[in-house]
């Protein structure tokens, strides 16, 4: 059983987007993340999605690594979907066609006035086709979330995003913040994330070989069955860091006066189209 994570995962290439200066990536990305949080109709999400798709082709990056990605919240996806169906109260007042993410313009009346209010299954239990709706749009916000995400780290290396963490917290060094340190831990995580889930699958694998079974009877009995890989797997893991912190100490790090083999700097033609895009999607979440 193979374990897939969105996230600390790069793939190299010599696209634009690779080749962009990563602190524009991370700019872009706050942005694009306030656009999904701050729209509130299809239309635009819809244009999230045709810009995540843009990116995905400059990038030639496949979509079936942004489909793989979707695996670990595939769970918090279904459950949404769910919990905005079906109602116990199917008979309750209709949701109205803002809380379905379909917009308060003439389409998204339109849409409203066309569903019915509930369809009842049995006794008060029903399905409420605006939850649906909602439910969708929500599906598609995570979706469109951890996609742009997953992007980032498949175009920027663990490297590139330290120094662009850093460098875009360099100004709060007046306030003696660890930027060094803050980006360090940061960059730590993210690589952990994917050598995690590669040790649970090293550990799986090495269970079931011995007998080990994770699908087979009750919800105790799969509980159980993880026991002899979560145990390990913390010990491997403290065992990781233990080493880690000793190599660190071995190389005197301190976190301060750090020095780069190769500094990055901004072009005048990045900083105006990250800015330019930037503004786009600010205006799309607010407009739309």
């Amino acid at each position: 059983m193979a374990f897939v994570v969105p996230f600390g995962q790069y793939v190299p290439g010599d696209s634009a987007i690779h080749r962009l200066d990563a602190r524009i990536k991370l700019l872009v990305i706050v942005a694009y993340v306030f656009t999904l949080f701050a729209t509130s109709g299809w239309l635009g999400l819809l244009l999230c999605l045709l810009l995540l798709l843009v990116g995905y082709s400059m990038a030639h990056i496949p979509l079936r690594l942004a489909a793989r990605g979707l695996k670990p919240v595939l769970i918090i996806l279904l459950f949404t979907l769910i919990a905005n169906t079906f109602s116990f109260n199917a008979a309750s007042p209709a949701i109205s066609p803002l809380g379905a993410g379909l917009g308060t313009g003439i389409v998204g009346s339109s849409i409203a006035n066309s569903l019915p209010d509930s369809i009842i299954l049995f006794g008060s239990f029903g399905i409420k086709p605006l939850g649906l709706l909602r439910g969708m749009y929500f599906v598609l916000r995570i979706v469109l979330l951890v996609s742009m995400t997953s992007l980032l780290t498949f175009t920027s290396s663990v490297v590139a995003l330290t120094d662009a963490i850093a460098s875009l917290l360099r100004p709060l060094r007046v306030f003696k913040v660890p930027v060094e340190d803050i980006a360090t831990i940061f960059t730590i995580a993210l690589r952990f994330i994917p050598l995690t889930a590669e040790e649970a699958e090293k550990i799986m694998v090495a269970q079931t070989a011995r007998g080990a079974q994770f699908n087979v009877g009750g919800p105790i009995r799969r509980v159980k069955a993880w026991v002899p890989v979560i145990i390990p797997l913390f010990v491997n893991l403290f065992r990781r860091a233990d080493d880690l912190a000793c190599a660190m100490e071995s190389r005197c790090y301190i976190g301060e006066g750090r020095t780069h083999l190769k500094v990055a700097r901004l072009r005048t033609q990045e900083v105006f189209a990250g800015l330019a895009l930037a503004v786009v999607l600010i205006l799309i979440g607010v407009l739309l």
